[in-house]
């Protein structure tokens, strides 16, 4: 009677198909691990695990705490929530690193204390709840693809959607567009004109304004959204040097050959290739000779692996909006040159936060 092939039920943990088994030193191998399937399917819980703790003021609430933390006991008196649900909960969060258990006393680590509490050096607690789009986009994801379409595009009602999204984005792009400087040093200019097309909370009006006291912006965004950017730019003191133009950036009036820099943040990968293209074209219009573009966004190089978070992005983009598509470096550098500008060059101010920076010829 002949052997069945042989397999073990936990392939990660060891091999079956060696040399003791099968007699062939050669052909040993191992079957590959199921970690990439379970941290797909973990995602979710992942997610709304953060989701609820934020939801819950969990943060907030351990921000308060004495050094040495808070058990679940205090932490649910304090919050008004059962203790063995909370407990879970935190747990959970321990599990994804961004909260610490010493003994039975909760606490804040770094992490949580920079990006997860609403004031935090580099807060993401408004992000998180927007960053993926509608949630129900997700659930409909197949049904997207089969059609060519999402059944409920953000663009039927875009400030509904993109209101909290740059409220929420508006600490990391902020810090981005700051720290962009050390890379095209444009506080190196004198009294610079600048044009901020869909600025949102207009991060980087602001940070341009900020290091050039004599500069002034234009700044764009659909109605409602521009509301973000006139608030944003009263808080940080730049309001009086920037003019509101709202509207569509595909067809508002645009002076030619006005501007020092005009800013493409995070715009491109809602439009689609011919809508990208003809932001880049308006965006070379506008400048002066020897002119500066900033065209920031998630760019996917030429090896997909490299840089998930920019794939992912483009997913996120086709699973929520009529044109979207995540942008590749081939596609932007492609635009860029089409569009006549040079010196074409990718810049990193901060983690996971890229921008093409390229000038207009001279005359």
């Amino acid at each position: 009677m002949s052997a069945e092939p042989r397999d073990a039920p936990y392939p990660e943990l060891k091999k079956t198909h060696t040399m003791a088994h099968v007699g062939r030193p050669f052909t040993d191998f191992k079957p590959p691990a199921a970690a990439p399937v379970w941290a797909v399917i973990e995602g979710l819980g992942r997610y709304h695990v953060l989701l609820a703790a934020l939801e819950l003021g969990v943060f907030e609430a351990l921000d308060e705490a004495p050094d040495a933390g808070m058990t679940a006991d205090e932490l649910a008196g304090r919050l008004d929530i059962p203790a063995l649900h909370l407990e879970s909960l935190l747990d959970s969060v321990v599990a994804l690193g961004l909260l610490d258990r010493v003994v039975d006393h909760f606490k804040l680590n770094d992490a949580a204390r920079r990006y997860l509490l609403v004031d935090g050096a580099a807060s993401m607690a408004g992000l998180i709840p927007v960053a993926p789009g509608p949630h129900e986009n997700w659930t409909r994801l197949a049904g997207t693809v089969r059609s060519g379409r999402p059944a409920t595009p953000i663009d039927d009602d875009p400030a509904a959607f993109y209101v909290p999204l740059v409220e929420g984005t508006f600490t990391t792009m902020w810090r981005c567009a700051t720290r962009a400087d050390f890379r095209m040093r444009y506080s190196a200019l004198a009294a610079p004109r600048i044009l901020d097309l869909g600025a949102g909370g207009a991060p980087w009006s602001i940070a341009m304004l900020q290091a050039c006291a004599d500069g002034r912006a234009t700044v764009n965004d659909l109605d409602g959204v521009i509301d973000v950017a006139r608030r944003k730019t009263a808080e940080h003191g730049v309001a009086d040097r920037c003019e509101f133009r709202p509207g569509d950036f595909h067809t508002i009036p645009i002076e030619d050959g006005a501007y020092d820099i005009v800013v493409l943040g995070h715009v491109c990968r809602t439009e689609g290739p011919d809508g990208a293209q003809h932001l880049v074209e308006r965006a070379y219009a506008a400048l002066r000779p020897e002119g500066r573009v900033v065209l920031a966004d998630y760019f996917i190089g030429p090896n997909h692996k490299t840089n998930p978070h920019a794939v992912l992005m483009g997913m996120t983009m086709m699973a929520s909006t009529v044109n979207g598509f995540g942008v590749t470096t081939d596609a932007a550098s492609a635009w860029l040159r089409d569009a006549g500008f040079e010196a074409i060059r990718l810049i990193e101010p901060i983690g996971f936060q890229f921008a093409y920076v390229a000038s207009k010829p001279r005359d």
